[in-house]
C-alpha cells in the first residue's frame, strides 16, 4: 500500500481564486471601472472648413428620440440613454457585453459658431452635425509679427 501525503494547499488556492473572482465581480478594479466609463462616452470626430465645423458622433444602437443635443457658441453637449431590451426566455442563459445606461459628453468647438442654423443627420448610429461658423470667425484675419 502506498501512502500519499495530503496537500491542503491546492484546496486553499482554489478557495482563494474563487474569493478573488467574487470580489472582482462585486468590486471591479479601477481599470475596469474606467473602461466602463469610457465606453459610455460617444466617440467623436471633428473637422473644420472655412465655412463650418463638422462633427460626427458615434452612438450605435440608439434611437434619435433617445438623444438630447444642445449646441452653444463654444461647445456641443450630448446626452442620451441606451436602454436594455428585456427579452424573456425561460430556456438557456444570456451573457452580454453591451453597455447600457446614460451617456454624456461635452465637445469644445475649435471656433465660435452660429448655433441657430445647425444641420443634423442621423444614419446607421452616426450623428452628423454641420455647424456654420459665426461671421466674425469667417472674416477673422490675424497678423503675424516677426521679432
Amino acid at each position: 500500500m502506498t501512502l500519499i501525503r495530503y496537500n491542503n494547499n491546492r484546496e486553499l488556492d482554489t478557495l482563494q481564486r474563487q474569493m478573488n473572482r467574487l470580489f472582482n465581480d462585486v468590486f471591479p478594479s479601477t481599470f475596469e471601472r474606467n473602461i466602463r466609463e469610457l465606453s459610455s462616452i460617444p466617440a467623436a470626430e471633428i473637422s473644420e472648413t472655412n465655412e463650418a465645423v463638422l462633427l460626427k458622433l458615434e452612438v450605435p444602437g440608439m434611437k434619435a428620440e433617445d438623444l438630447d443635443i444642445h449646441v452653444t457658441k463654444e461647445a456641443v453637449y450630448i446626452r442620451g440613454e441606451r436602454k436594455q431590451e428585456m427579452v424573456s426566455d425561460d430556456k438557456g442563459m444570456t451573457q452580454s457585453e453591451f453597455r447600457y445606461g446614460k451617456l454624456e459628453r461635452k465637445i469644445a468647438l475649435p471656433s465660435l459658431v452660429d448655433n441657430t442654423n445647425v444641420a443634423a443627420e442621423y444614419k446607421d448610429g452616426i450623428i452628423h452635425l454641420t455647424i456654420p461658423k459665426a461671421e466674425d470667425e469667417k472674416n477673422k484675419v490675424v497678423k503675424v509679427n516677426f521679432g
